[in-house]
């Protein structure tokens, strides 16, 4: 007899498939944060551009055979599926069968918490299920946007049912427009008071968001899964010289994040974008740091991102000195980052230095004239002043400065420091 409650309560147990040399952690972790259970991992040896399957039609039978073996409840592929080929795929092995896209976008539903972020998952989801109207199999199919072809797929109907889409995916755009021009408005507000913007931007689970709570005391969601976080969390650092700088928290970004997202998440990542400074946070345990970096700087230049100053932070140098040999290569790639533990606080007083430095300035001594009173001002508003000493002929300065204000003082500058 069925135990009800268990068979409510069981995980759903997924095959995954990977292309040659993927070793399938990542899918993994993916299917994990989803909250499947992993049944086997199988990497394929060699992939073929056929029109079925993508491979042989006898190793597409093996697959659904194993499959059934093990009892999956559905398939993943760790790469795209033509929606022809996904159809073909679920005819075979009679089970649902999702590519790398979908999973990434059932991962961004669950998340969503903010109106914005619910609008931009569901548009990225209607944009993905509208080329996929034709497919079968109830439950799996209704989180594309309905049971479609479950009773026939009639041309006609076919037809209703994508201007149905079409209409929707036009009227989400327009609610998401209202909800960017607000974060907009909120943007130019903070933009009329002179505080520098700092961004935290890196692959998902680098630890930006324990980053943004021990700097700040920010309560903002951390889970060891990856996308924990899909909405922007701003929050003021304060800095041992000027008043602070804002810190946000960004969304992770992951290896072939479906375009969908990111078109529909960019107003969200305009924060990595009209950032003053871009902290590229680097996940240092992790044996694919380097590649994951290289995704991240794919995705800032994808969304035009890459203006900013940017400041590498190798995270997790407590975790990752186990693994010295890897470690070692890293800084070595990276010979100006900075190196912090976000659970040990290890490294911030570094980090908050170089972050002054990037933002206000380096410390230096300017000596003012005294018909010269109106660039002290001018440093007073514009830059950091730390220490100051009246003098017969004018001032003596030591101030942080940076842009124009930097030049406006060059002529005065002075390699003297004031004893304090």
């Amino acid at each position: 007899m069925i135990n009800i409650e268990e068979e409510q309560n069981r995980r759903t147990k997924c095959l995954l498939v990977g292309e040659p040399g993927n070793n399938l952690a990542e899918l993994k972790g993916l299917a994990d944060t989803l909250g499947m259970e992993t049944v086997e991992k199988l990497t394929l040896t060699r992939l073929e551009v056929q029109p079925a399957y993508g491979m042989g039609k006898g190793k597409a039978q093996e697959i659904a055979d194993l499959a059934r073996e093990k009892e999956a409840d559905c398939i993943i592929f760790d790469f795209d599926l033509a929606p022809s080929k996904q159809r073909n795929w679920e005819k075979l092995a009679k089970i649902p069968c999702l590519d790398r896209q979908e999973v990434i976008i059932r991962i961004f539903a669950q998340r969503a918490q903010t109106k914005e972020a619910v609008l931009q998952v569901e548009l990225a989801r209607l944009t993905y299920s509208l080329p996929r109207l034709a497919h079968s199999y109830g439950d799996m199919a209704r989180q594309r946007g309905g049971s479609y072809g479950s009773k026939g797929a009639g041309e006609t109907q076919l037809e209703l049912d994508q201007r149905n889409i079409r209409e929707i995916i036009f009227r989400t755009k327009k609610e998401l427009e209202k909800v960017v021009r607000t974060r907009e408005t909120q943007r130019k507000k903070r933009g009329s008071i002179p505080v520098p913007e700092c961004a935290l931007i890196g692959y998902t689970n680098a630890g930006k968001s324990s980053l943004l709570n021990a700097l700040t005391g920010a309560d903002a969601f951390v889970e060891d899964k990856l996308f924990a976080t899909l909405d922007p969390l701003t929050r003021k650092l304060k800095l041992k010289d000027g008043n602070g700088i804002l810190l946000t928290d960004t969304v992770g970004f992951i290896s072939n994040l479906p375009h969908s997202l990111i078109d529909a998440f960019k107003s969200t990542l305009s924060a990595a974008k009209n950032a003053d400074l871009q902290l590229l946070v680097i996940d240092s345990s992790d044996p694919n740091a380097l590649s994951q970096y290289n995704t991240v700087c794919a995705v800032l230049d994808e969304i035009g991102a890459t203006n900013s100053k940017r400041v590498i932070v190798l995270n997790k140098c407590d975790v990752s000195k186990e693994n010295a040999a890897d470690f070692a290569a890293l800084n070595l790639q990276f010979p100006d980052a900075v190196c912090v533990s976000a659970k040990t606080h290890f490294g911030f007083e570094a980090l908050a230095e170089r972050i002054s430095e990037e933002l206000l300035g380096e410390v230096r001594t300017f000596e003012i004239p005294a018909e010269k009173s109106a660039l002290l001002q001018n440093l007073r508003t514009n830059g950091v002043i730390i220490d100051e000493k009246w003098k017969d002929a004018g001032v003596l300065v030591k101030a942080r400065a940076a842009g124009k204000t930097l030049s406006l003082m060059k002529p005065y500058l002075k390699e003297v420091l004031i004893n304090t």
